[in-house]
């Protein structure tokens, strides 16, 4: 069963700084980590396989720095990562994002399960996942949260849904975004740690995965940010004590702006 596991790069804290020219994430000097849904998609890729056999691989698109984030996946139980970085990356949105990395999915070639996290810390679109399995045209089923079996070239997974959640059998090949209720995911071993830090991460460039030039970064993101701000803090309001009328009298004249 060959798993690929989709992750990526986020700042570790929520203090995030915007480039006034571009809109984007200014991500230099600040520490990164992997994001934390995309841990559970990478237990979830270690487990099928230790359970079903064969082998995963870890992608992710990022800068040169994201190469951290692939070898501590590797570390957790991982085969091998791969690196998708050009300049020609930079800017994308979550359209131009999942059509790079389903670019590189065909590069590496069949496939049987693509794991994501339901969404990116940073972001929190959980647009990404469903954007790939759209450009690779197989089918999704998104927020997984328990994988029963998979077997006969089906996947019959448990999808949670607010009232509870729901029972889907998918044919493979397959996408999957996972919820943090599937798994706890693992630390990594000493024998891991030590394979991650000597294993060999392979680097993709735009002409290696033949992507069409006007699909990727800014100039091919049909969205763009118009304008970033932060919002004006709210003004501190009053407390009235009692129960009198006139405690009353003054909440209504209060209250009254903010209902009309």
């Amino acid at each position: 069963m060959n798993i690929i596991v989709c992750i990526k790069q986020v700042p570790e804290t929520t203090e995030v700084r915007i480039n006034p020219e571009t809109n984007t994430l200014i991500r230099e000097g600040v520490k990164s980590i992997v994001n934390p849904f995309d841990a559970y998609a990478i237990e979830e890729g270690v487990r099928l396989k230790e359970k079903y056999g064969g082998k995963t691989t870890v992608i992710t698109m990022g800068p040169p720095q994201a190469d951290a984030v692939l070898r501590e996946a590797v570390s957790m139980g991982i085969d091998e990562g791969i690196l998708i970085s050009d300049r020609a990356f930079a800017g994308s949105d979550t359209w131009a994002t999942s059509y790079t990395l389903s670019a590189a999915i065909r590069k590496i070639g069949a496939f049987d399960l693509i794991i994501c996290g339901k969404q990116a810390s940073d972001g929190d679109t959980a647009q990404v996942g469903p954007g790939i399995s759209a450009h690779l045209d197989i089918p999704q089923v998104t927020y997984v949260k328990k994988i029963e079996d998979i077997k006969d070239n089906l996947a019959r997974v448990e999808r949670m849904t607010e009232e509870g959640y729901e029972i889907i059998e998918i044919p493979l090949p397959a996408l999957i975004t996972v919820v943090k209720e599937i798994n706890n995911p693992r630390l990594p071993s000493l024998k891991g740690m030590m394979r991650a830090k000597s294993a060999k991460i392979a680097h993709y460039k735009a002409s290696d995965i033949e992507a069409k030039e006007d699909c990727l970064g800014l100039n091919g993101s049909p969205t763009q940010v118009v304008k970033i701000f932060t919002p004006a803090p709210r003004i501190g309001g009053q407390i009235l004590k009692g129960d009198t009328p006139e405690i009353v009298e003054k909440l209504a004249k209060e209250l009254k702006p903010e209902i009309h």
